[in-house]
């Protein structure tokens, strides 16, 4: 309505081609907690624990899924695959994190469920690892497991630097802090792995079915779709990631946790970048409505 009524800051960080840093905006050397973008080195650990994954269970594996039926289906195929009860997942009970598929889920009479929260096809894949290697499946999400020091390793490796701080991730899996820096340089590693790798076979599987490592109607599967090559995960708190095919790469975190301002940011960066799609168009767009109508819309400024 003509009124600014809200502003979000945050930190953000583009690097060139050849992994220098291009941009860089408020703090990129400050530890941040990327949450789930952290998915794909997770992913990549359960595949160097000699864990056979690939395709759409790949993909599963470094989701924050929306918790569409195809979603609850691969991970109940999953669990099946690997004879794991669903009760050994040690997600928290929740709902799709897709509003409509919550309202769907709740309609037809479902309850808060580990099942449904957007990371059990990370805690499906974690769990398999360790009973291949006859690890421990109670304490799968302790931080000095060996799935977990796996974890670690590979935070460390793709990011070139030390975690700071190790904390708890909505999911109950540990959660390594990396700067903004260290997180854009780990999905730029990911994109230009040897392929073969386990970085590889996760950034190939996610990019070969976005749909399973968001949903249908999330910004980092249109990403992955309509920009070929580009490798793009979104994290809670505000949290974003993306490497594209010829090695830039980013990351910002906006400090608030808003992420209601990740599209509007995501989309600017991109188009600094020159990045020209469609695509964008529909990422940066975040109205604001009153009375079901649009009066205003949430703009990156930068």
């Amino acid at each position: 309505s003509g009124f600014v009524e809200g502003r979000h800051r945050g930190s953000l960080v583009v690097l060139a081609a050849d992994g220098s840093v291009e941009r860089a905006l408020g703090d990129i050397a400050a530890p941040v907690f990327p949450r789930s973008a952290n998915k794909p080195m997770q992913a990549s650990a359960v595949l160097r624990a000699g864990l056979e994954l690939s395709g759409e269970r790949l993909a599963l594996a470094a989701a924050s899924h929306s918790g569409e039926p195809f979603h609850l289906a691969l991970v109940r195929t999953m669990l099946d695959e690997f004879g794991l009860p669903a009760d050994r997942l040690q997600t928290p009970p929740d709902l799709p994190l897709d509003p409509q598929e919550a309202e769907r889920y709740l309609a037809s009479g479902q309850v808060r469920d580990r099942l449904a929260m957007n990371c059990s096809g990370k805690h499906t894949a974690m769990l398999a690892a360790c009973a291949r290697n006859g690890w421990p499946l109670d304490s799968y999400l302790d931080r000095d497991h060996p799935l977990q020091r796996l974890v670690l390793e590979d935070v460390r490796t793709a990011s070139g630097e030390e975690v700071a701080h190790i904390g708890t991730d909505g999911c109950g899996a540990p959660l390594m802090s990396l700067s903004l820096t260290g997180l854009a340089r780990a999905f730029r590693h990911f994109v230009l792995a040897a392929p073969g790798t386990p970085e590889r076979r996760v950034a190939d599987a996610m990019r070969a079915h976005p749909e399973y490592v968001a949903g249908t109607r999330r910004p980092d599967t249109w990403l992955m779709r309509e920009l070929p090559g580009t490798l793009s995960k979104m994290g809670a708190e505000a949290v974003q990631a993306l490497a594209l095919p010829d090695g830039r790469a980013l990351a910002f975190k906006i400090d608030d946790g808003a992420t209601r301002a990740l599209g509007p940011v995501l989309g600017r960066v991109l188009r600094t970048m020159g990045i020209d799609s469609p695509v964008l168009s529909r990422i940066e767009d975040a109205p604001l409505t009153g009375g079901a109508e649009r009066v205003g819309e949430i703009r990156a400024v930068f």
